[in-house]
Parts: C-alpha cells; sequence; structure tokens
C-alpha cells in the first residue's frame, strides 16, 4: 500500500469547519501497522475513525456505534472480508469499501456481489482512497430522523404497550380485535403524525377502493369507543382536516 506520513500529510483536508458532523468510519484490517496509518490519515482529513482488528471486534462495535462508512481488509485471519460484508448485508445499509492484495477480476466481481459499494486494490495512493470514501459518502441516501418512541403510550386513563401491543385501562386489558390492533400499530409508530385513509388501507395490506377506505372509517369508530372518555369529541385519535387521521397521546 503506497501510504506514509509525508504523503498523507499531503493530502490531508480539514473538515467539520462548517459545524457539520464529521462522518464516522470504521476500518477493519489484521494488520497494526495499516490500522494506525489509516487512522492517522483519515482523521487528519477530517474523519471521525474506529479500527477493528477482525471481523468478529467488527461485529462487537457494530452492535455498540454507528457508522457511516465502513473500511474493510479482504484477507484477513478467520472469517474474511467478504464473508464478512456478505453477513453485513443481510443487516445493514451502510456502505463498505473493500481493500485487498488481490485485484483480479473475479476478487472484484465476489467483493461486488457479496454487496461491498466499492473495491480498491493495494497497493493505492491515499488521494485514491479519499476520492473513493467521498464519492461513497456522497451516493448515500440521508439517514432518516430517528424517531424516538416511548414504549408505553397514555391516553388519558388508557395506556397503550406499544411492545407488547396490549391496550390497559387501569388494571384491565382492553380487548382489540385484529384490525384494531393492526391500527395501532400502525398509529404507535408515528404518534403525531397524520395518516390518510388510503396509506391506512395499504398499511393494513387491504385492496384499494373507496369501499376500504369507508371501512377504515369504521374501525377507527369503533377504536374510538376504546380510547376516548366522548367519541364523538376525541382528543386522542383525531381527524386532521384534509390529511387523514392522527394519535395524539399526552
Amino acid at each position: 500500500m503506497t501510504i506514509s506520513a509525508a504523503s498523507t500529510r499531503d493530502c490531508a483536508t480539514e473538515r467539520g469547519a462548517d459545524g457539520m458532523e464529521a462522518p464516522h468510519l470504521l476500518v477493519v484490517d489484521d494488520d497494526e501497522r495499516i490500522r494506525t496509518l489509516l487512522q492517522k490519515f483519515l482523521a487528519r482529513a477530517g474523519f471521525l475513525v474506529t479500527t477493528g482488528r477482525d471481523a468478529a471486534h467488527a461485529r462487537r462495535l457494530l452492535a455498540g456505534l454507528e457508522f457511516d462508512l465502513l473500511i474493510v481488509d479482504v484477507m484477513m485471519p478467520g472469517e474474511d472480508g467478504i464473508s464478512l460484508c456478505r453477513d453485513l448485508r443481510g443487516k445493514t445499509s451502510v456502505p463498505i469499501l473493500l481493500l485487498t492484495a488481490r485485484g483480479e477480476a473475479q476478487d472484484r466481481i465476489a467483493g461486488l456481489e457479496a454487496g461491498a459499494d466499492d473495491y480498491l486494490p493495494k497497493p493505492f495512493e491515499p488521494r485514491e482512497l479519499l476520492l473513493r470514501i467521498n464519492a461513497i459518502l456522497r451516493r448515500a441516501p440521508p439517514a432518516e430522523p430517528t424517531v424516538v418512541v416511548p414504549k408505553v403510550l397514555h391516553l388519558g386513563p388508557v395506556r397503550y404497550d406499544i411492545e407488547r401491543g396490549e391496550m390497559w385501562q387501569g388494571d384491565a386489558l382492553v380487548r382489540l380485535t385484529a384490525t384494531e390492533s393492526h391500527l395501532m400499530r400502525i398509529f404507535a409508530g408515528r404518534p403525531g403524525e397524520a395518516f390518510t385513509r388510503t396509506r391506512l388501507v395499504e398499511e393494513l395490506g387491504r385492496g384499494g377502493g373507496q369501499a376500504q377506505e369507508r371501512a377504515v372509517d369504521v374501525q377507527i369508530t369503533r377504536l374510538r369507543r376504546k380510547i376516548e372518555s366522548d367519541p364523538r369529541q376525541p382528543r386522542y385519535l383525531q381527524t386532521v382536516r384534509g390529511e387523514g387521521y392522527m394519535l395524539a397521546p399526552d
């Protein structure tokens, strides 16, 4: 790998001057010297960098931290980078750049088929690594804002346990039909967000049409009877004019 202290110093560019949070990279390589060089180089280029020594270490880091890009060496003892990439692709959409001393076409194809976003043969120039990292990050869709939803929603004297899908009033379990339960899960997943009738029909997995939309209205009316003290003037399962229905917990 054509990477040295001098070359990394020449290529490094500062990030963060605009106040934006630096992308977090995970470098996975069994060679400690390469891990150290890449960490110093990428940190000087303005990235937040964490390193892992093998696939098992990478999994432990991924379980507790969020990353914007993984840089994974292919030739590692034990589980190799391609196997790790293939396994991670079934669990996460975080971009993956593979590094390898084997640059044959079949190896590149194997890496891309495993789900890698790019493949860089060793030795490589630091500037090329930076260009590839930035290109991948530009292509990656922006992360959706995390919606923090409590485990229990309070609707006056009624509480809804999201994890269990249960509604309670005091110590009494409120019995919900399958459709009512499905509707509550939809609303509880996005409290404060309005759902149109059409969207609710789709979320319920039913065919479209006005008949199904009217059926949703009927189910909403029944659900209000179990939630609201006055179903005719709903406080918690509200009608949003021109938009649909919305759950507004305390």
